[in-house]
């Protein structure tokens, strides 16, 4: 079967482990994030160019990219710094506009979002967004709930959004690890 005929069932594949970096320059004001794959990620102030960069937060994450399991078809996602569930911390957020909106049908938002600043990197595409909401809702055909990925575009400011940072591979899962689910349970918007 072709890659343009398939109805897509995708997995993950390249699964790296690292922190989001977010800083901020001290003198233009701009906030830039990066993907670092480091252990213990450099934290300590740095000058680039004419910016003087302060770390601001850093965040467990991880990378992937996609296959499909009938076609094998590969999408990778170098453009998506992290997944963020809207937690409802701006009433004006177009986010939480659609997060109150889709509640009575049980349907969580996430936010997908890509590196800043925008204007200097490539953001995922609308058939990424959709790709990663068809990941997320094949894995819960036996939900009550569904999963809605939206784009940062609906978020008018991301350095005031507390959205919780998806961190691990697991919570992506409808199998708990055998540890401690309470946290997946948490982040998918389920129910014991």
């Amino acid at each position: 079967m072709t890659a343009k005929g398939c109805s897509h069932t995708w997995k993950m594949i390249n699964v790296a482990y690292g922190h989001i970096i977010t800083e901020k320059c001290s003198k233009c004001y701009i906030v830039s994030t990066y993907f670092s794959f480091e252990d213990r990620p450099p934290l300590e102030e740095h000058r680039e160019g004419d910016h003087f960069w302060n770390v601001m937060e850093s965040a467990q994450s991880f990378r992937f990219d996609f296959q499909c399991t009938r076609c094998s078809q590969i999408v990778h996602f170098d453009e998506l710094m992290g997944l963020l569930m809207c937690t409802g911390c701006d009433k004006n957020c177009e986010a939480e506009k659609i997060q109150q909106s889709h509640e009575k049908e049980r349907t969580w938002v996430y936010v997908a979002f890509g590196f800043l600043p925008i204007a200097d990197h490539k953001q995922l595409s609308r058939e990424q967004i959709a790709m990663l909401e068809d990941f997320f809702n094949q894995r819960r055909k036996s939900a009550d709930s569904r999963i809605k990925i939206v784009s940062q575009e609906l978020v008018p400011d991301f350095s005031l959004c507390y959205g919780a940072v998806i961190k691990d591979v697991n919570m992506l899962s409808l199998t708990p690890p055998e540890a401690d689910d309470s946290q997946l349970i948490h982040y998918l918007g389920g129910k014991r």
